[in-house]
């Protein structure tokens, strides 16, 4: 394949093919922006449950808190101009992206629960309760999240490999 000089621009992907993978990547930076969207808005700021960081001084959970939040928007937002980007070439795999947003938000969700819950121990969901069904409830529902979402991302990888063997 030749290099591309200064004059000519770099070679681009072809316009009406389905890019599974960058479909999928933009739907996971949406799931996380979601769930941590979700996550801050019902359970930080509409409950009063916890804050990001709740080992330290109210002042500094709300700290965490609007950092948190900064984060699930850039997420949201960074995966929303891939997706228009997607679009504008005429590649977005919608069943892609609907099983990366659906496995972003359970892989986000399983994270949160068990790693900054459990093991740093940033913050519970709930305080002075059993936690049991709280954390059951928030680690099935991840699960159940990421199995759906893999189920879309197979389906679109078998969409994509019938349409080529069709093609031939």
């Amino acid at each position: 394949m030749p290099i591309p000089s200064a004059s000519q621009p770099p070679p681009q992907p072809s316009r009406g093919r389905p890019l599974r993978a960058r479909s999928a990547w933009s739907g996971v930076l949406i799931g996380v922006g979601i769930a941590a969207f979700v996550d801050e808005t019902v359970f930080h700021q509409l409950l009063h449950w916890h804050h990001f960081y709740d080992r330290s001084t109210p002042g500094v959970g709300l700290v965490s808190d609007g950092l948190f939040h900064s984060f699930g928007w850039f997420a949201v937002v960074i995966g929303l101009c891939l997706v228009a980007d997607l679009r504008h070439r005429s590649g977005l795999a919608g069943r892609a992206l609907a099983g990366g947003i659906l496995t972003g938000t359970g892989a986000f969700q399983l994270y949160d629960g068990t790693v900054q819950h459990k093991l740093m121990g940033l913050h519970q969901i709930r305080y002075h309760v059993d936690l049991v069904p709280y954390d059951l409830t928030w680690n099935v529902l991840a699960v159940v999240f990421i199995a759906i979402g893999v189920l879309l991302l197979r389906a679109a990888g078998r969409d994509s490999n019938t349409r080529s063997v069709e093609a031939t």
